[in-house]
C-alpha cells in the first residue's frame, strides 16, 4: 500500500469538540470498513479550518472512495514520496 495526504478543507475546524472529532472518527472507520479493499488510517492533524488526513490505500482513487463513503470533503490527494525526521541530521 501507498501513503497519501489528504487536506480537507473544514470551516471551524479547529473549533470542533472531542465529541465532533469522535464522530468523525467513528464515519472514518465505518467507510474503512464497508471498502472491499485494504486501507488504513494512520492519523490526522487539525490546524486551523483544514484537515490533514495521512492514509495508506492502493491509489488515490480508494483514498476518494473512503471519503464518500464517509462524507468527507477532499481539496487534494498527494502521495507521499520520502518520510524524514530530525534523526536524518548529521550528528
Amino acid at each position: 500500500m501507498r501513503t497519501f495526504v489528504i487536506e480537507r478543507q473544514i470551516p471551524g475546524a479547529d473549533q470542533l469538540t472531542e465529541a465532533d472529532l469522535r464522530g468523525i472518527a467513528a464515519a472514518s472507520n465505518k467507510a474503512i470498513a464497508e471498502l472491499d479493499r485494504p486501507y488504513t488510517w494512520l492519523h490526522s492533524y487539525v490546524a486551523g479550518d483544514r484537515f490533514y488526513c495521512v492514509h495508506r490505500a492502493e491509489n488515490a482513487e480508494t483514498v476518494c472512495e473512503h471519503a464518500k463513503l464517509g462524507g468527507f470533503p477532499v481539496d487534494r490527494v498527494t502521495e507521499v514520496s520520502a518520510v524524514i525526521d530530525g534523526s536524518w541530521a548529521a550528528t
